[in-house]
């Protein structure tokens, strides 16, 4: 069975936040895996058909020989199951009475299946409301119906094969990076590189004659898939970080700290384009909120009529009200940033789960980021916040709120307690204040 297991893994570690550990780990290692984890040969001849994990028979005639009707369903072959475990992103079957149990830094697409009513004046968040909407017939996942393109792009949200999985990630990656400085390069034609050792997601070294995969296989400068012929094909290569190789974890006692180096919003933006023009109107003032490397918190801010900056506010900001934290301790993964540098070394030694990477900002080079307020995959809340900006309080009275609880349903965002902390990845309401309000203040301090 395990030998099964192994050999169905492919593109499944394609996935946005993916991080493969154990057999899954070994099966990509930084680039093209072998063929046949994801491909039939000869199956599709003739129509012999075996059962996916989806339970609905495959390999019949299915496009590009993939072992799923589609290329998000291969993925999931391997990259979902009924409990947390190290590579998998989303919980099947979709749990009815309980949470998704999966904690990648990414999120679990199973939150796409769950939808939740409005309660009192909090109004609904169905569930295509709470991440990318990846095409997976076999796992029940299907097009968003209200967008229809990237917000902010022109990248196709609808049709079997225009979004899935394989839109961020590039299963045949051919970049690699090639040195300690996160140099990133492309094996191309009439061109010589070296090759591909190992993965690039875990801090792993390039030398002079292997290289390692970007990371998480995310795609490149000119990447775009054969299934979605006459799109648009991206301009920026992918950003560098570094992940814990344990990363699918609760975060109830401490944080899952991947150490983002620079370039992740860029990257966003093959998609997502004029949301990161940092455009302005004709009276100046600023439409988008600023992203990206020269997003620094070392901008400046003001608080309480003094001018200071967004890298000291980040560091003094324990909770709604209190501003006595330290730099040493600051950190938090709800509120991730990137920290404007590639070097491996560097990011290496940050990528923590023991809780002693707590530092925050320090060098000056640190910047805002997409995933500073989104997870990449999905989340529990709309529009793939990390928290909930659809309501004033994230704690009442000390406690997370419940939609079966008068008096904070109206904070609820239509969630039950326990699928309300499961969002929040397990954290303890008393981590917070006992009126907390938007995490946005992490950053602005402005309550």
């Amino acid at each position: 069975m395990k030998a099964f297991k192994l050999s169905l893994v492919i593109m499944a570690a394609a996935l946005v936040t993916v991080g493969l550990s154990g057999m899954a780990y070994a099966f990509h290692d930084g680039g093209v895996a072998y063929c046949d984890g994801c491909h039939t040969m000869h199956n599709s001849y003739g129509n012999a058909a075996v059962l996916s994990k989806g339970g609905a028979k495959q390999f019949q005639g299915v496009n590009y020989l993939l072992k799923g009707s589609d290329q998000s369903s291969t993925c999931l072959n391997c990259h979902s199951g009924a409990t947390l475990s190290s590579y998998h992103v989303m919980t099947y079957p979709v749990p009815t009475a309980s949470a998704p149990v999966n904690r990648t830094p990414g999120g679990d697409f199973a939150w796409l299946g769950k939808s939740y009513a409005a309660v009192g004046h909090a109004a609904a968040s169905p569930g295509e409301r709470h991440g990318h909407n990846v095409i997976a017939a076999d796992f029940g996942l299907v097009a968003d119906t209200t967008l229809t393109t990237a917000p902010g792009g022109s990248y196709s949200a609808n049709g079997t094969n225009n979004f899935g999985c394989q839109s961020c990630h590039d299963p045949h990656s051919s970049a690699r990076i090639i040195d300690t400085n996160g140099t990133i390069a492309h094996a191309t034609l009439g061109q010589a590189s070296i090759p591909i050792s190992g993965s690039g997601s875990y801090g792993a070294a390039p030398t002079s004659t292997a290289a390692v995969g970007v990371y998480r296989l995310l795609g490149g400068i000119n990447y775009l898939p054969m299934s979605y012929p006459g799109g648009p094909s991206f301009v920026s290569d992918p950003p560098v970080a570094v992940a814990p190789s344990t990363y699918n974890r609760t975060e109830s006692a401490t944080d899952t700290r991947v150490a983002y180096g620079k370039g992740m919003s860029e990257w966003c933006s093959n998609c997502h384009t004029s949301i990161h023009n940092n455009g302005t109107n004709a009276s100046n003032t600023t439409l988008i909120h600023p992203a990206g490397n020269g997003a620094l918190l070392t901008a400046s801010a003001n608080i309480s009529g003094q001018s200071t900056s967004i890298q000291a506010i980040y560091n003094a900001y324990k909770m709604s009200g209190d501003l006595s934290n330290t730099q040493a301790k600051s950190y938090t993964s709800m509120v991730p940033y990137e920290e404007g540098t590639s070097v491996i070394a560097t990011l290496a030694g940050h990528a923590d789960t023991t809780g002693t990477q707590t530092s925050g900002p320090i060098t000056g080079t640190e910047n805002v980021m997409c995933l500073s307020c989104h997870r990449a995959h999905t989340t529990g809340f709309n529009s793939i916040s990390r928290w909930n900006n659809n309501a004033e309080m994230l704690t009442v009275a000390g406690l997370w709120p419940d939609s079966a609880n008068s008096a904070s349903s109206a904070y609820s965002n239509g969630m039950p307690l326990a699928d309300y902390q499961a969002a929040m990845y397990d954290r303890p309401a008393s981590n917070y204040a006992t009126y907390q309000r938007s995490l946005c203040n992490k950053c602005h301090g402005k309550d």
